[in-house]
């Protein structure tokens, strides 16, 4: 009865471990609740992936589950313009920027800096695959502290797999054709972004003119 009891015990600890182990760690929302930001300012990505136009790309898909989060997103194009015209020809340059001279000509609550680590269509043997990798810091614009950190992350293949190895191989050879007319990047990175600004434990929080449920 005694080894009964002992075995139930370790099946139960086996259990609870199991459980911790699954249990999805929660972000550390401190800093953000006590900033409470309303306006956020997206400076240009810093481009460490061999993809000349992914910055371009990227501030077209980062504004819109911004704003649908309940935050005002100035305008990135108008941004990207108004710090060039400025002497600022360089995202590094951008990202350099102090807060100071921030607060001073754009005044947001919140400055989110971007690097894209890498980004395009990677294409092998039988398959094709649509990679984006961004790493995301929120900064209060007046304290300099970091408020959110995200990794926006997704690699979505083209292949359905489907035909043997040759109807394989020419799948890959249409998608490498269609890849060259048509980038499927825009929607890699849209989703990617939502998924990080959206998730459940590490998202960024609501904004004060998120919708109410």
């Amino acid at each position: 009865m005694r080894h009964f009891v002992r075995a139930i015990a370790i099946t139960v600890v086996a259990l609870i471990a199991t459980g911790c182990a699954t249990t999805q760690p929660t972000y550390d929302y401190t800093a953000l609740e006590a900033s409470k930001p309303r306006s956020i300012l997206v400076i240009p990505p810093i481009n460490n992936s061999v993809a000349v136009n992914a910055p371009y790309i990227y501030l077209s898909t980062i504004s819109a589950p911004l704003a649908e989060k309940g935050y005002y997103v100035f305008p990135v194009a108008v941004i990207e313009q108004f710090l060039t015209s400025n002497g600022l020809q360089s995202p590094a340059d951008m990202h350099n920027i102090s807060l100071e001279k921030i607060r001073e000509h754009i005044n947001p609550d919140a400055v989110l800096y971007v690097t894209i680590q890498d980004w395009g269509q990677k294409y092998h043997v039988v398959d094709s695959t649509t990679v984006v990798n961004t790493e995301l810091k929120l900064v209060d614009a007046k304290t300099g502290h970091i408020l959110w950190t995200a990794k926006a992350a997704l690699a979505q293949g083209a292949n359905n797999g489907g035909g043997g190895l040759a109807g394989m191989l020419i799948s890959a050879v249409v998608n490498q054709v269609i890849g060259s007319v048509s980038d499927r990047t825009p929607q890699v990175s849209a989703i990617a972004n939502n998924i990080a600004i959206n998730h459940r434990n590490l998202g960024l929080l609501p904004g004060p003119y998120a919708a109410k449920n």
